[in-house]
């Protein structure tokens, strides 16, 4: 039996379906759009997507979706998802973004299919990317921390900056992804725009700088591998730290395999706890060398 449930929302943004599909798995529908909630082999949930799923949700599968949209942390966390994705279809609709054909080169290779999101701001895709690209008066209002000269911003990351200077051609969803792509990859300019510092865990960048401060002295991991000399420990390698030149001094070291594990900006050896090692190396550079 279907066990789709409408949602109320708001009358201008599309009403999401939520139901369970033929194997269990939570499941919903905004228009052409089809999200699951996949469970991992380890415990949790992740993020899943479809598109144009005409059966009924109770009749879907897990071979029916594709990709890996991101961890969820419950059902809670699925629902505000897709009421999010079902707001932000609502406000796209609104902004009236119109389809155009343009005969244009990108810094991505010849246009393939525009959209115009306001007089002089038009998305262009290619075969293999795709960006925004403003009109010189357009691109003028962007903050020279972040402006492009050629008014091209690509699609990964830089159209932040366009979504900054020009919100309102933009959904409160993309305006939210385009603040925290600032904070992550442009700190400067995120300061800079809004007159403070950032603070530790709200930027990827300043806590890497962060780290390389506070770990400069210490010895942290740049190569691990499962040791086969040495049962049940990793065998890593380790410089001051992190440094990856070629003439930076390495050294060798045992960590209980258990233990390490390595955080987004690197494992460090505890002096006291993890020995250095100069036994037999699982590591193919490291034979032959002397004490490898």
């Amino acid at each position: 039996m279907n066990t789709a449930v409408a949602t109320p929302t708001h009358a201008s943004f599309p009403v999401p379906e939520f139901g369970r599909s033929a194997d269990g798995m939570a499941v919903a529908r905004i228009g052409d759009a089809a999200y699951a909630m996949i469970p991992k082999a380890k415990g949790g949930h992740f993020l899943c997507s479809s598109w144009r799923l005409t059966k009924p949700l109770s009749d879907w599968k897990r071979c029916d979706f594709y990709g890996h949209g991101g961890d969820l942390a419950d059902g809670a966390a699925f629902r505000a998802f897709v009421q999010e994705q079902a707001e932000h279809q609502g406000e796209k609709a609104a902004l009236g973004r119109q389809e155009l054909r343009a005969h244009t080169s990108t810094p991505w290779g010849p246009s393939q299919g525009a959209v115009r999101y306001g007089e002089g701001v038009v998305f262009h895709s290619t075969s293999g990317h795709g960006g925004l690209h403003l009109a010189a008066d357009r691109n003028a209002k962007v903050h020279p921390l972040l402006r492009e000269p050629g008014g091209w911003y690509e699609e990964d990351a830089a159209w932040a900056a366009v979504a900054v200077a020009w919100p309102d051609l933009f959904t409160g969803h993309e305006r939210r992804q385009a603040e925290e792509t600032l904070r992550h990859s442009w700190p400067d300019a995120w300061e800079a725009i809004h007159g403070r510092k950032l603070k530790p865990g709200e930027s990827h960048i300043r806590d890497g700088e962060a780290f390389a401060r506070d770990h400069a002295d210490d010895w942290v991991v740049i190569s691990a591998i499962y040791s086969d000399h040495q049962p049940g420990f990793t065998e890593v390698i380790a410089t001051r730290g992190g440094c990856r030149d070629p003439q930076a001094e390495e050294r060798r070291f045992l960590v209980p395999s258990g233990e390490y594990k390595v955080d987004r900006f690197g494992f460090v050896i505890d002096d006291v706890r993890h020995a250095i090692y100069d036994g037999l190396s699982s590591f193919i550079g490291w034979r032959g060398r002397a004490g490898g």
